[in-house]
């Protein structure tokens, strides 16, 4: 009896043993591959557009200022009109400046009246020394004297060109083709040089529009100043702040001299056709500048990226459906997908969603990979660059 108890025993066991080494068993197995979706990285047209925040002004602003005292007798023109170069615009009380003009003229012709009086006594006293007939001290007294009346003469009219320039600026003519702005003075208004200016007039065709680039786009905007054919097309375009596109094209008109050295900028002035002065100094907007690479690009889905510590990541489907983590260096983003410049192959398949359920080395299943989302660019792909 004690013998048949312990072979119940020892078969229980072994049993409980046997049932202990398949649960063991079935908590080692791997656990299943976790779905993801996945598009290939394929080559396509990386054409797109940059957006730079820009300022409207004036290729040429002259602000009108008084080269003479007094006050101001006449305004005429309207604020805010078109004028044209050489319309009068102010006059400035001439009288003072008149009278001294008289007095000028006066003394000049009183001037030639004793450089006459010199020129024949001169003369006289020059014939009788040839004669002997008189002392040649005085003939020297004689010429010394036409001399000093020939440097008063010209005295006189130095003087005169100095008051008739004073009289001149007293009537303001435009300096320029443009918009005259509001007259920051009244009739009657008293005025001075290195005073307050009278007024601005800015040229408003064509018109542009300045803004600031990085350095390292500076050999792409000297590019486009150098292309005689960019304002005829879609290469630089004005988006105003209704978000509106404006209907013509510009082209780079300057390049700065010289890079800002506290931002690191340049300032770039593009100009734009404005017949209809729908453009106005100040307004702010965005210049829209076409950026195409010339040749295929590789392309993959933005969402399939993940950043970590200021660094790309993309997951790759390979060999045995097991993933990969690849570092990735970025271009622009366009739309909803990303130029990749380094780091990926053309024709790899790459993860889109799922990413952060795998971890490197895991094997996934792909649950939809097709063309339709693979990479293809798109011509008329309008965004602005991610860097």
């Amino acid at each position: 009896m004690k013998l048949f108890n312990h072979l119940i025993l020892l078969t229980g066991g072994v049993f409980l043993a046997a049932c202990g080494g398949k649960k063991d068993d079935q908590q080692q197995a791997p656990p299943p591959p976790t779905a993801v979706s996945a598009v290939k990285a394929e080559r396509g047209n990386a054409t797109y557009y940059d957006l730079f925040p820009a300022t409207i002004t004036a290729l040429v602003e002259v602000e009108i200022q008084p080269q003479v005292s007094g006050n101001i007798t006449g305004i005429f023109f309207q604020d805010g009109q078109q004028v044209r170069k050489g319309q009068k615009l102010y006059t400035i009380d001439p009288q003072q400046y008149r009278a001294g003009y008289d007095q000028a003229v006066a003394n000049l012709n009183v001037q030639k009246a004793n450089l006459n009086r010199a020129q024949k006594d001169a003369d006289r006293y020059n014939t009788l020394a040839q004669q002997d007939a008189v002392a040649k001290q005085l003939v020297d007294n004689a010429n010394a004297s036409l001399e000093a009346t020939r440097m008063q003469v010209e005295a006189a009219q130095a003087t005169i060109r100095q008051v008739g320039t004073n009289l001149k600026y007293t009537t303001i003519y435009a300096p320029l083709d443009g918009t005259i702005g509001i007259s920051q003075v009244r009739l009657g208004a008293a005025v001075a040089p290195g005073s307050t200016p009278l007024n601005t007039i800015s040229s408003d065709n064509p018109i542009s529009a300045d803004l600031q680039v990085d350095a390292a786009e500076i050999p792409r905007f000297v590019r486009l100043q150098n292309q005689k054919n960019v304002a005829r097309d879609s290469t630089l375009l004005l988006v105003l702040p209704d978000g509106t596109t404006y209907k013509y094209p510009g082209s780079v008109r300057i390049v700065d001299r010289a890079v800002d050295p506290q931002t690191g900028t340049l300032r770039v002035r593009v100009a734009f056709p404005n017949p209809n002065k729908e453009l106005k100094v100040g307004l702010n907007a965005n210049v829209r500048v076409k950026n195409s690479t010339g040749q295929p690009q590789l392309l993959i889905p933005y969402q399939a990226v993940t950043e970590q510590m200021s660094e790309y990541f993309v997951y790759v489907v390979g060999d045995s459906s097991k993933v990969t983590q690849k570092k990735v260096t970025l271009g622009a983003r366009i739309n909803d997908k990303v130029i990749v410049k380094n780091g990926l192959n053309e024709g790899e398949l790459v993860v889109t969603e799922g990413t952060q359920k795998v971890r490197e080395g895991a094997k996934v299943r792909v649950t939809s990979s097709g063309q339709e989302g693979t990479a293809k660019g798109d011509s008329n792909n309008r965004q602005t660059a991610a860097k």
